[in-house]
């Protein structure tokens, strides 16, 4: 039930908006959809992002701090 709650609070994004916000392509957007690392929901022929998803990814996002050149 506490499910249900969270969906009737949510606000989804479209891949543009989730592109923007995070300054990548729209195909960037996409190819985390469609590998699962990036949840979403399919309405018809489009797709919608919980914005609570894309928070939680930037927040997982991994920095490499290996400056080596070779």
């Amino acid at each position: 039930m506490s499910s249900e709650a969270n969906f009737s609070n949510a606000r989804f994004l479209t891949v543009a908006e989730v592109a923007e916000l995070m300054r990548v392509s729209k195909m960037t957007v996409y190819r985390l959809v469609h590998s699962g690392e990036m949840p979403a929901v399919r309405f018809g022929r489009s797709y919608r992002v919980p914005q609570s998803a894309v928070e939680k990814y930037l927040k997982g996002a991994v920095v490499d701090g290996n400056t080596e050149t070779g």
